[in-house]
């Protein structure tokens, strides 16, 4: 995982983007925003107070002036306004292609595209964003995988919808954006025995290990390795990312877990022309 420097252009956001370290192909563009370079003020600013912050989630009690704002930054550096989500910690899976910016929201935790530039986005602010593409470079997508829609299958979804789009016997890569990590999200026995009754026989070892004893009755889930098993299960092996703890980088991240009240950020992916 890279970080883009902040432009000097005043036009265009100040934000420390992420920029997925991944091999994808050169048409195949992507980011994750963070916290920094927004207009947001207390507690969607930075943690230390210093400047504001770039919350783009128009849910989370924030002025919808200084959310507008954060997403006109966010749309200048990018080839057309996101295809924003309705998520609901489903599998649902939209086509970014299907509806434009200003229409309809649809209900959905999922995005994919074929069409150049057209930008699948999630937001989240501990849980886990997975960015995909194939290394043809005809189709990408978007999963927002909280620990429901991880366990209930919204990656699989993902890459089966991207299956019908791209070429015969497609070859999948994966990025895993800033989430809580394995430190910080505790669980309880039924968030382990859920995933355990979702795994097939041969992911049981791997999804156990997954799980690391906390206080009594609860456990240290590793959200990151429960993804990396359930994007093999659909065929994608080359997995990047998973080194950010959202928890623990209050100053770069948002963390529902850690502050209740916070802002969300975007993780996107697009093919260019």
């Amino acid at each position: 995982m890279t970080t883009e420097p902040a432009s000097t252009d005043p036009a265009s956001t100040e934000a420390d983007w992420l920029v997925p370290d991944w091999p994808a192909p050169a048409r195949v563009r992507a980011l994750s925003t963070t916290r920094q370079g927004g207009v947001s003020g207390a507690p969607y600013g930075l943690a230390d107070g210093s400047r504001g912050g770039l919350n783009l989630g128009t849910h989370v009690g924030d002025d919808p002036a200084a959310v507008a704002a954060n997403r006109a930054r966010l749309a200048a550096r990018l080839p057309s306004a996101p295809a924003w989500l309705e998520q609901v910690h489903g599998c649902a899976v939209a086509t970014a292609d299907q509806f434009a910016s200003g229409g309809a929201v649809p209900q959905a935790d999922a995005s994919i595209a074929t069409a150049p530039g057209r930008v699948c986005a999630v937001m989240t602010a501990d849980c886990l964003p997975v960015l995909l593409c194939d290394r043809a470079g005809t189709v990408v997508g978007a999963a927002h995988a909280g620990w429901r829609g991880l366990c209930a299958g919204v990656i699989e979804a993902a890459l089966a919808r991207m299956s019908a789009q791209a070429g015969p016997r497609p070859q999948w890569l994966a990025w895993l954006g800033p989430a809580i990590g394995p430190a910080a999200f505790e669980v309880g026995a039924e968030v382990r025995q859920a995933f355990l009754d979702a795994a097939r026989p041969a992911e049981i070892a791997q999804v156990g290990a997954a799980f690391r004893p906390g206080a009594p009755g609860k456990y240290f889930a590793d959200i990151y390795a429960l993804a990396r098993t359930r994007l093999a299960r659909a065929g994608c092996l080359d997995v990047h990312g998973g080194e950010a703890c959202t928890v623990t980088d209050a100053q770069r991240f948002y963390s529902y877990r850690r502050d209740g009240v916070t802002g969300r950020m975007a993780s996107l992916a697009w093919l260019e022309g």
